[in-house]
């Protein structure tokens, strides 16, 4: 997976969950709400994109 991210996509994946950490060092349940908010803008992300994958006739593009 990380081979399919490049450095880029790495980069942004650590500064995310330093983000993350950082708000749970100070308000732990504020850090549980933005850790369910990014889950759920993943999910629509991945839907979107095996939807669009599927629509294109490449049925789930690779995607489990």
């Amino acid at each position: 997976m990380l081979d399919k991210l490049g450095i880029a996509g790495i980069l942004g994946v650590v500064v995310m969950l330093g983000g993350i950490a950082l708000v749970a060092w100070v308000a732990p349940i504020v850090a549980a709400g933005i850790a369910f908010v990014v889950a759920g803008l993943g999910l629509i992300v991945y839907g979107m994109v095996k939807n669009l994958m599927t629509a294109f006739g490449l049925g789930a593009g690779g995607l489990p």
